[in-house]
């Protein structure tokens, strides 16, 4: 096996394989490798159709080796440790593989045990999430008879900042569709202090909440789980307000257990676990030090080159940028790496294209309805110009599910994953 690459991509999720992908559609005369240990490759915005029982979970699986570009080399390995000053990786059984550019793609992980008693609790029949096991969140929703169903998501970032919501929409029409919505109190408590950061799409949802009678709390970071008493327990995180028992959610049955910490009773709970960098990146030279993109990889936001090593970039879940963490993200961040790296190897001055942001949040608000969000850096509106000119997309659509549904996993699989897109 080479030991040397032109381009060396670390991660084969999506990121990986659309960056080289494209790279080898640019030149085929390039060596391109990918180093990534798992043998299934998932198409994850799936999974929150999968949880309300509108997707087949099987038809989110291809195996790895199905997905790997022709003529690129699949490292089935783990990236250990990186020498940037000698262009090499350390890998944990192929041993040092040396590059001359770098994409970090390496994704997200979950942090199970950051959240007290979640590890306890995701044993139990109840408590679920989208982000582990869909399957597992169907199950529950079919077994769910009535009381405090709770959807939250821990403080900072997290894949698909969205998908937390988007199942409470789901599960709330299926409560209805089971008969069990008159003796539900449907709740979304969020670290967050809006429904949506861009005020064009949160106006629509503000609309949807209201209208399906979400009990909707913001400033609510999940802090710990007990499993045996079935209870979540939240810090208040609005700045300069201090709870009391008069502003307690009485229908919630909220009770203080200490200074802005709201204790409440689940009778089914839905969370996204805690997120950060995998380790590998967190420990590398690569990753920020300190701030808000701790660990993940710290590359310039608009030419996601990094901002020390000018033959490495990345991009994906694994990089710091202040925009949210999808595959959409990640598609528009490959133009932008992919010429950038190809001006790289030719020692050309690096492209004047940039990133400015751009993200895409499906959300699902119901069964046949889906609010097309798209924005960039900042929380402004970055809607698809020609698709504007025919739909609202700031309001939840039909046609948007179809999209959703049929023409964005089509898309994925045969377009964005081919490099063709």
């Amino acid at each position: 096996m080479s030991t040397h690459y032109n381009v060396l991509v670390i991660g084969g999720g999506a990121g990986g394989i659309m960056t080289a992908a494209q790279l080898r559609r640019k030149d085929k005369k390039l060596s391109i490798a990918i180093i990534e240990p798992g043998d299934k490759h998932y198409y994850l915005p799936a999974w929150t159709l999968v949880g309300a029982g509108a997707f087949k979970y099987s038809s989110t699986i291809k195996d790895e080796k199905k997905m790997i570009p022709h003529g690129v080399k699949w490292i089935k390995d783990y990236a250990t440790t990186f020498d940037p000053e000698s262009n090499l990786v350390n890998t944990k059984n192929s041993g040092a593989i040396t590059y001359d550019a770098m994409i970090i793609s390496g994704g997200i992980q979950y942090d199970i045990d950051a959240l007290p008693g979640l590890r306890e609790a995701l044993k139990t029949d109840v408590v679920c999430s989208n982000y582990l096991d869909p399957e597992k969140t169907y199950r529950v929703l079919q077994n769910f008879k009535g009381g405090n169903a709770v959807f939250t998501q821990p403080a900072g970032a997290i894949r698909c900042g969205g998908a937390p919501q988007k199942i409470m929409y789901l599960a709330e029409e299926y409560f209805i569709k089971s008969g069990v919505r008159e003796k539900t109190n449907v709740i979304f408590a969020t670290p967050g202090t809006v429904i949506f950061g861009t005020k064009e799409f949160a106006d629509e949802l503000n609309r949807i909440i209201e209208s399906k009678h979400v009990n909707f709390k913001p400033y609510y970071k999940p802090v710990k789980i007990d499993p045996v008493k079935q209870e979540i327990s939240f810090q208040y995180i609005k700045p300069d307000v201090k709870k009391t028992d008069a502003d307690l959610d009485k229908v919630a049955g909220e009770r203080l257990d200490g200074e802005n910490l709201v204790t409440m009773h689940y009778d089914m709970l839905h969370l996204a676990p805690p997120q950060s960098a995998p380790d590998f990146i967190k420990q590398s030279p690569f990753a920020h030090q300190e701030g808000p993109h701790k660990g993940y990889v710290n590359v310039d936001i608009h030419t996601l080159q990094h901002v020390h090593y000018k033959n490495v970039f990345g991009l994906g879940d694994s990089a710091g940028l202040p925009t949210a963490k999808t595959g959409a993200a990640a598609r528009k961040q490959a133009h932008v790496v992919v010429d950038n790296v190809m001006r790289i190897l030719q020692k050309q001055p690096i492209s004047e294209t940039v990133y400015e942001g751009y993200s895409s949040c499906p959300i699902v608000t119901g069964y046949g309805k889906m609010l097309l969000c798209e924005f960039k850096y900042d929380n402004l509106r970055d809607s698809d110009p020609l698709l504007s000119k025919f739909i609202d997309t700031t309001k939840e659509k039909w046609s948007m599910w179809i999209l959703k549904k049929f023409g964005l996993p089509w898309l994925y699989w045969n377009m964005m994953m081919k490099g063709r897109m």
